[in-house]
């Protein structure tokens, strides 16, 4: 089964959204999931709640969420309100697209199209200026030879794939910039040998190559030299590769005070069995939630800017996540 998690507009939920800190670049997207996923169930638990009590006790996922043939819409999604108040040509539209660990490159065309279509969607609009790809397990710093690296990495959280393994998904990204979708494409982490390659080899060239410089006080001057002569403009940025690992993903559908309620307690070996209605049995009793192993695919991250006033009107995410059972 396949699990939408979405945070709707982040910047509507105004001060309500706890601001998060700088030292976790992954924050503002738990933070603003949590925010959404609460208040949603928030609004289910009052409609229930017949003694109007000031903490009503948490409702079942089944009243805030929404079943599909493909998966389960945490929360509903609402394409109906909301979506851009201007003309398509008055904003600035940003996407990065996050493959993440563990997910098969295979699926990578269904993944991107459908996190494309689910935020044109949300925006109301027919198509984005920018999708930058994060591919796992590619780190800019350790892809330069950096004279002014400050400090040594943790654990790897994946291998990086093979150049072939990415351009094979980026032939995905031609196609949507050949149908009118995308009008720009960019690449995240890429240093001086891995762009080259990767310019000489494709058809649509990235736009624009995204660094993050954690470790690094200044770009290298091959890698300036090369964007600079091959027009591809160097950004930077602060995120995660692994936006959502599994465990997060778990804690925040979990069954424990902090979760929505959508996935349940995890069982002891051998006490785990189906009760009548496909839900899951502890020692007979029925848990709330879904049962099973999950696996994060995607994460999408949307950014409109209105041009003229350079404001940021629509800022939120999208993500998907394999449950198992």
């Amino acid at each position: 089964m396949k699990l939408i998690l979405s945070t709707s507009n982040v910047l509507a939920a105004g001060s309500s959204l706890h601001r998060p800190s700088k030292s976790k670049s992954n924050a503002e997207l738990i933070s603003s999931l949590r925010t959404n996923f609460e208040a949603h169930y928030t609004v289910a638990a009052n409609g229930h709640d017949a003694n109007g009590t000031s903490e009503p006790t948490k409702p079942s996922y089944k009243t805030w969420t929404r079943q599909r043939d493909d998966g389960l819409e945490v929360p509903a999604l609402d394409f109906e309100s909301g979506g851009l108040q201007e003309e398509r040509e008055q904003y600035d539209i940003t996407l990065k697209l996050f493959y993440l660990p563990g997910a098969s490159s295979a699926d990578r065309e269904t993944q991107t199209r459908e996190a494309v279509d689910l935020v044109l969607r949300e925006l109301h609009m027919p198509s984005v200026d920018l999708l930058i790809v994060s591919f796992p397990g590619i780190y800019f710093d350790e892809e330069e030879d950096c004279p002014d690296k400050l400090s040594t990495r943790g654990p790897v959280e994946a291998e990086p794939e093979l150049i072939d393994t990415q351009i094979s998904t980026w032939k995905v990204l031609e196609s949507l910039h050949d149908q009118g979708l995308v009008k720009k494409l960019g690449i995240a982490e890429f240093g001086h040998d891995r762009l080259q390659t990767f310019l000489e080899k494709t058809t649509v060239r990235p736009s624009v190559d995204q660094i993050n410089l954690r470790d690094c006080c200044s770009v290298p001057k091959a890698l300036m030299a090369l964007a600079k002569s091959r027009n591809v403009e160097l950004l930077v940025h602060n995120d995660c590769s692994n936006v959502l690992p599994r465990g997060t993903v778990r804690e925040l559908l979990g069954s424990g005070p902090q979760g929505a309620g959508v996935l349940a307690v995890a069982s002891r070996a051998g006490d785990k069995r189906k009760g009548l209605h496909g839900e899951e049995r502890t020692n007979g009793v029925a848990e709330a939630g879904l049962g099973g192993e999950v696996q994060p695919q995607w994460v999408v991250k949307y950014t409109a800017v209105v041009k003229n006033r350079g404001v940021v009107e629509s800022k939120g995410y999208f993500a998907v996540a394999e449950l198992s059972r």
